[in-house]
């Protein structure tokens, strides 16, 4: 398991927080989680457990600090010129 670094709730573009194999992605207006994360009934597991539980009430106290709209408006999608062809 890896050492607990700064995350910051969407505070930009760049943070990703491993816990396990599990992965949480910052962005500016979401929080991306994929992987598995196995919560054995172990210390190791209840380490794991309490961390995602820290990491996840922070999320939900950044999102009660904000204004939020009902829904974000879906990403805006561009194409660009395949750079190989």
């Amino acid at each position: 398991m890896s050492k607990k670094k700064s995350f910051t709730p969407f505070a930009n573009e760049a943070d990703v927080l491993e816990i396990g194999d599990l992965m949480l992605e910052n962005r500016l207006d979401r929080i991306t989680i994929s992987g598995d994360l196995d919560i054995t009934a172990d210390k190791a597991g209840l380490e794991a457990a309490r961390r995602l539980h820290a990491q996840l009430g922070e999320v939900v106290a950044a999102l009660e600090a904000r204004e939020l709209p009902d829904r974000l408006p879906p990403p805006e999608v561009k194409t660009v010129d395949n750079p190989f062809s």
